[in-house]
């Protein structure tokens, strides 16, 4: 039946114009049904070009049985809905009905909606931007049928004002909101119990078994088939989960609709501006003891500060005189009382956190500008997935592009206590010997070494003039990433972007318009991007992205692994360094067409033994020592184009 319908003659053959079957994608199409017939787990790294994505929907589709498939992020996870999906169900005759899941935070809440439309009319010092996108969401929300603020075309995707017209599982009214039967999240819900097949990401798939852990709601439905694609992504996320966190914004949030309560429902208690204040100021507090933004730090180190001490303390005296005053007013107003919940549920959090004492778990704190987290992360949640898998049987198939180190899956499977009954590598279809170059430059300085910025924008500025820019220059650190924005802009006649300047849409919209320009960035832009053709065709990476070794999670994992009698560094540093390189790697090629080079500015890559480990785990691109080689490849390939 698969390769019947991955032939030409076949029903993808007839529903995609000049569609060729592709060996590796049968082969992954039918290990898929395999395994959906046999209940059992699947591991498939499939390289780029596979066509994974249709390998596991076909079989999936064909299957009738109830699907539940989680992609890493919301943007692959539109895509599938909106694209890949209904060409799917069309080319396959597929009766059965299929839904989009996403968190809560994506869907307009009308109750909160109405509060700060009254809430802004009210005060007077609101903003008038924020009001104006109030006034334009409310106009959408009366034609809109699923609330999903992706789809209103009038808010920008950062927008102030989303946190406020959505709720969160601490806000949230339930039952006792006005607005109950019209809920967005609600109707997504149902509509997603009545599917056969249901398209969520990593983060509401894990926060929904973290919740049932608990033992409350049930957010996705029972299935008979997981699929995870970027799978990859999984044992961070589910880190997150399985733990415990408590932010700034949490306790700013809370007193923001203390404040509306007071101001729309309870005007004579003048002690709820209090509250608020305090709550407020406590937090900021907190926020400018913990240091520079941007920072990751150890929980239980920063404890030990007596300043940071003193101000977790008066954070928790703002959560009892909260508690205290809101006590007074239950039964005033249902914001009222659902406040009251979350002031005990958020001091709850902060004593958890603060209670260093507890082992098996990571105890870190991260900053932003205005904002901290505090988090308990268990190192290891192989048993807790394990358990999850067991609890539900069915079949559950992980894919990505970068699963394994050097043809072994043990680093994922382990992580995530996996015992597949089949896992293999499915290389990409592309001709990386005549599609691309790999180029670790000679005279490189040493990582880390002083002047490294200055040294790199030196030697690389004339590949990027040389190649029109088209360029991604991706970073390991932030601060490396700003470095080199700055320097480049001072020498480059191209235009230089940077992450973070705009938001990472706008940025890669405004990349793709210019055509010959050099985009500096870091994590984000790592993996996720798609840019085919000739407006990408050199990516650099300025070394080996080890995580930085004064990372608290990472401290923690490596000494989880030292206690068991392992190798740190070979079973939790370098793995994760390999499949984050395949990542970065892996934006430069993207289709058949596709040519450029690779330039990776890291010594260690062939002066170092588990240099071969990267290599052997990349495509099999052509590599040089020489910078002149790679220009005149880059040379050759501009010339092509221009005839």
């Amino acid at each position: 039946m698969i390769p019947k319908t991955f032939s030409q003659q076949g029903a993808l053959g007839k529903a995609i114009p000049g569609f060729q079957p592709r060996q590796a994608q049968i082969d992954m199409a039918q290990a898929v049904a395999k395994a959906i017939a046999g209940e059992s787990q699947l591991v498939v790294e499939a390289g780029t070009g596979t066509g994974k994505t249709f390998a596991y929907l076909v079989p999936a589709l064909l299957s009738g049985k109830k699907t539940i498939i989680s992609t890493g992020s919301k943007n692959l996870q539109e895509q599938l809905f909106h694209r890949d999906l209904p060409l799917m169900v069309d080319a396959l005759g597929f009766r059965g009905n299929v839904a989009l899941l996403k968190g809560r935070a994506n869907y307009l809440c009308l109750d909160r909606l109405s509060r700060q439309m009254v809430e802004s009319h009210t005060n007077d010092a609101a903003d008038p931007q924020l009001l104006t996108q109030l006034v334009k969401v409310r106009a959408w929300s009366s034609e809109t049928k699923s609330g999903d603020l992706g789809e209103c075309d009038a808010l920008p995707e950062d927008s102030m004002v989303i946190p406020m017209i959505t709720s969160t599982n601490d806000n949230c009214l339930g039952k006792e909101c006005p607005s109950y039967t019209e809920c967005f999240v609600n109707k997504a819900r149902r509509k997603a119990m009545d599917a056969d097949i249901v398209v969520v990401n990593h983060h509401l798939f894990l926060a929904d078994l973290a919740i049932k852990e608990t033992g409350f709601g049930e957010l996705i439905p029972e299935a008979e088939v997981f699929i995870f694609d970027e799978a990859h992504q999984l044992p961070d996320i589910a880190s997150q989960y399985f733990g415990q966190s408590v932010s700034s914004r949490q306790i700013q949030d809370l007193a923001k609709d203390i404040e509306i309560a007071y101001r729309t429902e309870a005007k004579d208690m003048r002690q709820l501006q209090k509250v608020g204040d305090k709550l407020v100021q406590s937090s900021a507090d907190l926020r400018i003891v913990l240091g520079d933004s941007g920072h990751r730090g150890n929980w239980r180190e920063a404890m030990a500060s007596p300043s940071i001490a003193r101000e977790i303390e008066r954070v928790k005296e703002s959560l009892n005189f909260a508690i205290e005053v809101l006590k007074i007013a239950l039964g005033r107003s249902q914001l009222l009382d659902a406040a009251f919940e979350r002031a005990n549920l958020i001091k709850g959090r902060i004593e958890r956190v603060c209670d260093v004492s507890i082992t098996g778990y990571s105890y870190w704190f991260d900053t932003t500008q205005r904002h901290f987290s505090l988090h308990i992360t268990p190192l290891s949640v192989a048993d807790k997935f394990h358990e999850q898998i067991e609890m539900k049987q069915g079949a559950w198939i992980f894919t990505s592009a970068t699963l394994a180190v050097n043809d072994d899956f043990g680093h994922f499977t382990h992580r995530l206590g996996l015992q597949p009954s089949e896992q293999f590598s499915l290389p990409s279809p592309f001709d990386y010997q005549n599609q691309a170059k790999l180029c670790v430059p000679r005279y490189l300085p040493e990582p880390n070494s002083p002047g490294l910025a200055d040294k790199l924008v030196r030697m690389l500025a004339p590949v990027i003039e040389q190649n029109q820019g088209r360029c991604f220059f991706l970073c390991t650190s932030h601060s490396m990433m700003r470095e080199l924005g700055e320097k480049f802009r001072e020498i480059l006649t191209l235009p230089v972007l940077l992450q973070g300047e705009t938001s990472k849409q706008k940025t890669l919209a405004e990349f793709m318009e210019l055509g010959n320009a050099l985009l500096v960035a870091t994590g984000a832009f790592w993996e996720g991007i798609d840019v085919r053709g000739d407006t990408l065709s050199c990516v650099i990476i300025d070394k080996l992205p080890f995580t930085a070794p004064d990372d608290p999670l990472l401290k923690a994992r490596i000494e989880d692994c030292r206690l068991r009698g392992g190798d740190p560094f070979a079973q939790v540093q370098l793995p994760e360094a390999v499949i984050t390189l395949k990542q970065g790697v892996g934006r430069l090629i993207r289709d058949k067409k596709d040519k450029g080079a690779l330039i990776i500015c890291d010594n260690r890559l062939v002066t170092r033994d588990y240099g071969g480990i990267f290599l052997a785990s990349l495509p099999p691109i052509p590599r040089t020592r020489d910078l002149d080689a790679v220009k005149g490849f880059l040379a050759q390939l501009s010339e092509t184009e221009i005839n």
